[in-house]
């Protein structure tokens, strides 16, 4: 018997690979709805995300889209749609291939001579931060309006407080980054190394989490939240107000602070440990313009007189005609977060015009918060959960819904065995 803490997207695929291997499971989740941070709604008629915002489609996203047969739901960007970076009070189009490192103005001809010589630079340094790596292998002006921004717009970070040994190097691994960055961007250019397009739903990403839930509901019991966790004889017990649980192995899918409060008895050490972890708040603003800017989204370059850290696009991807999400706040500003919603609203519209030159008004204002994978994460080091408890959330492996996808796949793997044929 396996019992899993919470139905995110990863306690929901970890079900699902569950039951793929015909073990005996059961899932906790103490909200009234599945998906965790994923979340979506609809504001004047409009699918509107108040979590993540796309994911890219990957051969595992692909297959689990087949396997719960949602193929006519999905809605996939246009191959091409360029990202973008707001840097000396202008848009940019990110560099795709050399070609267009040439032609950009992102960048003088300092900082791309700069860029071309990172390939004789020495490769990642685990004790120097995110921030210290990317500014020594591609130059300052390279790391500010380029690669910091979309590093640290994953984390909603500040790479100069990350320590490249938490969540660089396995990302550089997955990238297949050895030495040199430039060569994995120029791999990645070709047609084969080219990114999976990103992808949506017609009602939004939440379609994914409720139809997962839908697929296992016998075996998943939503407003029902773990209390504790302790040992029952050989067995663990996790604490519920309709009664324990017993299982043989106990799967922690919340976050580091909810996985803390239910290890406080079991195993108080490891419990202060998740307890240090840091998150950084995020504020999200939905807005409405009349324009159709064509890209996925701009990120803003560091050193800008800008609070917005980023603006995704959902017309030119999705659709959903003169719809933009904005994000404030992160590492950079965290009190922002918790500023009014007016507050909140008035900033990002008054930025959205200043950098694009068109207004806005705000849709909706919403919250959230992100790994930070900063200093904090160094508690870490040397602990390991107790016999039977498995930890599985953003917090101690990739983010995003293909991390998390591969982590409940793996685990499952390790618990019930290989997939079973048919």
């Amino acid at each position: 018997m396996i019992a899993v803490v919470g139905a995110g997207i990863t306690g929901l695929a970890l079900a699902h690979e569950l039951a793929r291997r015909g073990a005996e499971f059961l899932v906790l989740e103490a909200a009234p709805r599945p998906g965790g941070t994923i979340r979506s709604t609809r504001a004047g008629g409009t699918v509107l995300e108040l979590g993540p915002q796309r994911v890219r489609l990957t051969p595992a996203v692909r297959q689990l889209v087949h396997e719960l047969g949602l193929e006519r739901e999905l809605a996939v960007a246009p191959p091409g749609l360029p990202l973008l970076v707001c840097a000396g009070g202008r848009l940019h189009t990110v560099p795709a291939d050399l070609a267009g490192l040439a032609r950009t103005r992102l960048l003088s001809w300092h900082g791309k001579l700069r860029l071309l010589a990172e390939p004789l630079t020495a490769g990642l340094r685990p004790e120097e931060t995110a921030a210290a790596y990317f500014e020594r292998k591609a130059g300052r002006q390279a790391y500010r309006r380029v690669l910091g921004p979309l590093y640290g717009g994953i984390y909603a970070g500040d790479p100069a407080r990350m320590p490249a040994r938490f969540a660089l190097a396995p990302a550089l691994r997955e990238l297949g980054v050895r030495r040199s960055l430039l060569a994995a961007w120029l791999r990645r250019a070709g047609p084969r190394g080219a990114l999976p397009p990103a992808c949506s739903f017609r009602e939004g990403l939440a379609t994914l989490a409720d139809t997962l839930c839908r697929r296992h509901a016998d075996r998943i019991r939503l407003a029902t939240p773990a209390r504790g966790l302790r040992r029952a004889g050989a067995r663990l017990a996790v604490e519920t107000d309709a009664g324990p649980v017993e299982a043989d192995h106990v799967v922690l899918t919340v976050p580091a602070d909810a996985a803390a409060t239910l290890l406080a008895e079991l195993a108080p050490d490891l419990a202060r440990r998740l307890a240090r972890l840091t998150y950084n708040p995020v504020a999200i603003v939905h807005l409405r313009s009349d324009v159709d800017l064509r890209g996925l989204g701009y990120q803003v370059a560091f050193g800008e007189p800008l609070e917005t850290r980023g603006v995704t696009f959902h017309g030119a991807t999705f659709g959903r005609t003169g719809l933009y999400t904005a994000f404030l706040g992160g590492a950079q500003n965290p009190e922002l977060a918790a500023a009014p919603d007016d507050v909140l609203a008035r900033t990002a519209e008054a930025e959205f015009e200043r950098v694009t030159g068109h207004g806005a008004r705000a849709l909706h204002v919403t919250r959230t918060r992100v790994p930070a994978w900063d200093a904090s994460w160094a508690a870490l080091d040397g602990a390991a959960p107790p016999p039977g408890v498995h930890l599985a959330a953003s917090y101690e492996s990739r983010p995003g819904i293909p991390g998390r996808l591969a982590r409940a796949r793996e685990l499952a793997d390790r618990l019930a065995g290989p997939e079973r044929a048919g």
